[in-house]
């Protein structure tokens, strides 16, 4: 009997899951998405970059392997011979740190090394001398990405993945799922607010921000909050050769954007999280007010060409924080025979959708996948109060 498949959510994780079942596994999932603009979604919304200075090996073993599928995406996802192209740059990640963070990078160093990731520790003289435009005075150490880091176009992964998985089979229809009929352990069926029901063998809740409320449907509320994330691109004369994606002690970070080396992205931490419905406040709610009066001091004092600059532009996304642990939520859903999750994974979740979305694919489909298990990933983690902390959030 052919297996049914129902994934709840079209973004990055869903669209990934359903590609792998449909490309390796020959299932033909149905795949329900409330917004197929995706004009809310945080994958669209994503700046899209790919590290492995992570503090859990777990979260760098997922992103080495992402990071070998974005580099041949062009092979994996064609579609009649039409290759998709992500524009993946590899200029690094560097972490900077005070005299009070240089304790934590010289303690996760040993562990991302032996996790393969190619990084370097950076004295305040190095960084000066490889960084010019930098400054340092107030730096005890750095950690730079020596390769294997940078950036790429995510909403363009996304509509690879997509496209993909409609070639070989799969269903992506526009429906807003509230619900599920189950029977003692089981899932029947995904329940739609329009009255549609939706058959299935196996379901799979990658609804991002929005997962937590239908989890509670089966009886396990996920602790994953909206956060909402503001992006501004600026302009600026200055000149930053081999800037990496920067990410500073004060929290703020910034890269270039573009091959003209005088726009960049740059950001803060996630705001504080949003009460209810993560649809409101609009995500045309910027922090201007932020940007003025934190974030381009900031930004200036630690590049003082930086003084000059503007704002271009500006937008804003949500994290699907989980507030646990910080990381990904991703394997059976505990007390059900036949419901996974993919949601949680606090804005690690586009560059570690490939490595996730194959996982998934083959523990669902009872296949196989090259790709590393998601078991440090299992939600039974949340019941077991097993927290697999990730220090380095951005």
């Amino acid at each position: 009997m052919k297996l049914s498949v129902v994934i709840v959510g079209g973004g990055v994780m869903g669209a990934a899951t359903a590609c792998f079942l449909a490309r390796d596994h020959g299932v033909q999932a149905t795949v329900l998405e409330r917004d197929p603009s995706y004009a809310r979604a945080s994958s669209s919304l994503s700046a899209s970059s790919i590290r492995q200075q992570f503090s859990q090996p777990a979260n760098i073993a997922l992103s080495l392997w992402s990071l070998a599928f974005l580099r041949r995406v062009g092979e994996e996802l064609a579609v009649d011979g039409d290759a998709p192209s992500l524009g993946l740059v590899e200029p690094g990640y560097l972490y900077l740190a005070t005299a009070a963070g240089a304790a934590t990078l010289q303690a996760q160093h040993p562990v991302q090394l032996a996790a393969g990731a190619d990084v370097a520790l950076l004295s305040p003289t190095q960084l000066q001398q490889r960084f010019p435009w930098l400054n340092t005075d107030d730096l005890a150490l750095g950690s730079l990405g020596l390769s294997g880091e940078g950036w790429f176009d995510g909403p363009a992964l996304l509509q690879a993945f997509r496209r993909k998985a409609i070639h070989c089979g799969a269903h992506f229809v526009q429906a807003d799922a509230v619900g599920f009929a189950t029977a003692g352990d089981t899932v029947q069926a995904v329940l739609c607010r329009d009255g549609r029901r939706f058959e299935a063998d196996a379901m799979v809740l990658a609804a991002g921000a929005w997962s937590a409320p239908l989890s509670a449907g089966l009886g396990l509320r996920l602790p994953v909050h909206a956060k909402k994330r503001d992006v501004f691109v600026l302009d600026t004369p200055a000149r930053l050769p081999g800037c990496p994606l920067v990410i500073d002690p004060s929290g703020l970070w910034f890269r270039p954007d573009g091959p003209s080396g005088q726009r960049f992205l740059a950001g803060a931490p996630p705001r504080e999280p949003w009460p209810g419905d993560p649809d409101e406040p609009p995500l045309a709610d910027i922090d201007h007010a932020a940007f003025e009066a934190q974030l381009w001091p900031a930004l200036a004092a630690r590049v003082p060409a930086f003084e000059a600059l503007r704002m271009h532009s500006a937008w804003a996304g949500y994290y699907e924080m989980n507030s646990f642990d910080h990381n990904g939520l991703a394997g059976v859903m505990p007390g059900w025979r036949n419901a996974y999750t993919a949601c949680g994974f606090s804005g690690h979740g586009m560059q570690q959708a490939p490595a996730v979305g194959s996982a998934l694919a083959a523990l669902v489909a009872g296949g196989s996948s090259g790709a590393p298990a998601l078991d440090a990933l299992s939600p039974q983690r949340l019941l077991d109060k097993r927290p697999l902390r990730e220090a380095n959030i951005i």
